[in-house]
């Protein structure tokens, strides 16, 4: 049971960052909303995923090659792109998605979820796994499965994360997604995306006012 619970803080700590929106799940699901599809909502975990494992891969790389990474600027930008995507729904209105746009969105969501991991800092927990000298370290021998290289432990652990973070970013954003529906029918649509507007933009704004 002792070997178990490392994993179990590595689920729980993914678990606690889809909590926060700013990691995903309202952006996911304002697709939904937005495409009145719960669907579209579960589609933009995809993007999501890659942009918080690249972070983790790049950052942990980036710190046991030791490199400096400005936490500050990934913050200020992903509150930006938050902004962004609420001034492109407000632009945007109700005209039907095109490819262009689809493209787009996945990219912005992938690069939004990069610059939120980065700036949580979410790779620094396997940089003691990644770097040699610390390759005997409590935290590696913790996670370490018997005949496995720390790097292996650290792919597990970045799984474990990741995937935790996901299951509650979806059901987040599936909860939302029908919750709007159940009511879509008591609130007009140019009330809907401009409550989604406000809200994306009072995140990003939040973000940007966050410490470092």
């Amino acid at each position: 049971m002792a070997a178990l619970w490392p994993w179990l803080a590595i689920a729980g700590l993914g678990a606690l960052h889809g909590l926060s929106p700013a990691n995903g799940w309202m952006l996911a699901a304002a697709c939904g909303v937005h495409a009145r599809d719960a669907a579209q909502a579960r589609r933009a975990l995809r993007p999501i995923a890659f942009g918080q494992v690249a972070s983790m891969s790049v950052l942990a790389w980036a710190i046991s090659h030791g490199l400096s990474v400005d936490r500050a600027l990934m913050r200020d930008l992903a509150g930006v792109l938050f902004v962004a995507a609420a001034s492109w729904l407000a632009v945007r209105g109700s005209s039907p998605p095109i490819g262009l746009a689809t493209r787009a969105r996945s990219a912005g969501l992938a690069l939004c979820s990069f610059l939120m991991a980065s700036a949580q800092g979410a790779g620094l927990m396997f940089v003691p796994m990644l770097v040699p000298l610390c390759a005997g370290s409590a935290a590696a021998s913790a996670l370490a499965v018997p005949g496995s290289s720390p790097l292996a432990a650290a792919v597990a652990a970045m799984a474990v994360h990741t995937a935790a973070m996901l299951l509650v970013t979806g059901v987040l954003a599936t909860g939302v997604c029908r919750g709007v529906r159940a009511h879509r029918r008591t609130l007009p649509d140019a009330i809907e995306r401009w409550l989604w507007t406000v809200a994306l933009a009072v995140v990003g704004a939040a973000i940007m006012t966050l410490p470092s």
